[in-house]
Formats: structure tokens, C-alpha cells, sequence
């Protein structure tokens, strides 16, 4: 198994991503949740290593404005789908024709509206993510909003301080954040529909923060179900996770 690597490349409009590299194997690219990193959301939970024992090269890269890629302020750098438009521009720069793509929570919107976009990986799995979350990203994006421009003077003051301490402890720049929900690009029924890849939907047995995976995995003709243990932050750090992943990604 390689050792841990760390590139960096240039996007569509020449902001700089962070790729990290592990692995050996069919390429598989990890896309991680808001106010994360690759490192948090694959790397530290052991979902990399998991991933890598099983025969992949795991790329999983910063989204824009998060861990080691830079985050731009200008809101012209954040026009929308420009985080699905970086992830296409990856698959460019590296060369990648057969390949698998999973994401978490914003990692897995994201994918959908990259598939949408026109990518093509042989697989696809979703974490942490349901139907409205695709489909309806307004009502949490605008808490997400507010718990970034107010804190603990939101309308939510639990989630302000809450997502301010993600802020603090992510070296996240809030004005980057705020670029990030306002290039949310919502997803139409005829669009899921549309998703022939095989799909896995993968979500925490009690979390809902995203609406509901029962009606995402629905709406996707060729889809399958996981439910693993855990809240949406507690499902994300599970062995379950990459467990279930791997197994998707291996079956015949």
C-alpha cells in the first residue's frame, strides 16, 4: 500500500485544489462533506486505509475553499455548480476513464450534480444524504448561512456556535463558506431519474439531516439502500461506512 501523497492542481478558472493520494488499485475519488477536508472526512476515521487494504487508489480531494485547496472570497469564484465543475475538471486532469466516485453530505450532492454534469464513473455511492438534500438544499443552506454571518446570535444558537467551532477549528474563511452554499445548484426528479449508474445510498439509521435516503434511493432507478449505525456526524466516522462502500464497490 503507497504512502500517503499530497498534489495540487489547477481548476477550471485556476483556483489551486488539494489532492490527497493513497493507495494502489481501481481509481476511487472521495468527496467530503461542508466545513470538512479530505483528511477529517476519509482520512482520519480510517475510511482511506479501509478503502486502500481493499485494492484502490483512493483520490480524495479539498473541495474549493476547504483543507489545503484555496479558498477564494471573490464571489466570482463561486458561480454556481462550481464545486461539480472542479470535480470534472479533476477527472480531466488526471486522465480518469474508469473510475468510481463517492461522496459524504456535500461530498455526495456534489457527485449528483457532477454525474448530472455529464460524468461518468462506473459506480456511485452517497453518504449521509437524502432526498431533499438534493432535490431542496434551501432550508439548510440558509441555516448554515446564518450560523456563519451570526453565530451565536442565529436563529439557532446551539448550531451558530456549533458550526462557528467548525469554522474555528477547520481554519475555515467564513466569507469562502458562505461561497460554497451560494453555488448550491438543486436537483429536479427528471434529473435523478436520469442516474443509470449503479448507486449505492449509504446514511446513518438516525440521521435525517439531509430528508429522507428511503426516497433518494427511490427516485434512483438502479440504487441500493445501507443503513449503518450513527447521527450524520456519527455515521460518518463509522467502519460501517467504508465497509459498506467497499462492498458495493467489489460486488459482481
Amino acid at each position: 500500500m503507497t504512502e500517503h501523497r499530497t498534489e495540487r492542481f489547477q481548476s477550471f478558472d485556476g483556483v489551486e485544489i488539494a489532492i490527497h493520494r493513497q493507495g494502489q488499485g481501481r481509481p476511487v475519488v472521495l468527496l467530503h462533506g461542508f466545513l470538512s477536508s479530505a483528511r477529517q472526512n476519509w482520512f482520519a476515521p480510517g475510511h482511506v486505509n479501509c478503502l486502500a487494504r481493499a485494492g484502490f487508489e483512493v483520490i480524495a480531494p479539498d473541495l474549493r475553499g476547504h483543507g489545503e485547496s484555496a479558498a477564494p472570497t471573490d464571489p466570482a469564484a463561486w458561480p454556481q455548480d462550481v464545486l461539480a465543475k472542479d470535480q470534472q475538471a479533476l477527472i480531466a486532469h488526471l486522465g480518469l476513464s474508469d473510475y468510481d466516485l463517492v461522496g459524504y453530505s456535500l461530498g455526495a450532492r456534489t457527485s449528483v450534480r457532477a454525474v448530472v454534469g455529464g460524468l461518468r464513473p462506473r459506480r456511485l455511492a452517497l453518504g449521509g444524504m437524502g432526498e431533499s438534500g438534493v432535490m431542496q438544499a434551501g432550508a439548510r443552506a440558509a441555516m448554515f448561512e446564518d450560523s456563519i454571518r451570526h453565530g451565536e446570535q442565529a436563529k439557532d444558537p446551539r448550531a451558530g456556535r456549533r458550526i462557528q467551532r467548525m469554522l474555528a477549528e477547520g481554519g475555515l474563511d467564513p466569507l469562502a463558506m458562505l461561497g460554497v452554499l451560494a453555488a448550491f445548484q438543486e436537483t429536479t426528479a427528471e434529473q435523478i431519474a436520469a442516474i443509470t449508474i449503479p448507486t449505492l445510498v449509504v446514511c446513518g439509521a438516525d440521521d435525517r439531516d439531509n430528508g429522507s435516503p428511503d426516497d433518494l434511493a427511490a427516485r434512483l432507478p438502479h440504487s441500493q439502500l445501507v443503513m449503518i449505525p450513527g447521527d450524520h456526524i456519527g455515521a460518518a466516522g463509522a467502519a460501517e461506512l467504508s465497509e459498506a462502500v467497499v462492498a458495493f464497490l467489489t460486488e459482481d
